[in-house]
């Protein structure tokens, strides 16, 4: 096995400790984009300047209750909202839920 260094020490992370707060927060980010067609719906909402009201589904090659169900995972996460207008909801990135991820990720 390789050397891990000072990080290795005894007391560097304890293992009796429960998950922390923003441990918690990651893994639930890290699942809502675990999936390939979540991360493409959350790419293009970032490409985009405003909502998007019904024409994801045609950008992606699945059912439009499939992309539904991606769309309420990610909403569910925080890193979209949604805004019904009419009959239909409209996506956008929920900037500070973004903001949140790229933090926690960035913290590892």
């Amino acid at each position: 096995m390789g050397d891990c260094g000072e990080e290795c020490e005894a007391g560097a992370l304890d293992r009796a400790a429960p998950p922390s707060d923003q441990d918690e927060a990651l893994a639930q980010l890290a699942w809502a984009i675990a999936h390939p067609a979540r991360v493409r719906l959350l790419r293009l909402l970032i490409s985009r300047k405003a909502c998007v009201c019904g024409e994801l589904v045609g950008l992606m090659p699945l059912a439009q209750s499939t992309v539904s169900q991606h769309l309420k995972i990610l909403k569910d996460a925080g890193v979209v909202q949604g805004e019904i207008d009419g009959p239909k909801v409209c996506y956008c990135v929920n900037a500070a839920g973004l903001a949140r991820l790229k933090e926690l990720v960035g913290g590892l």
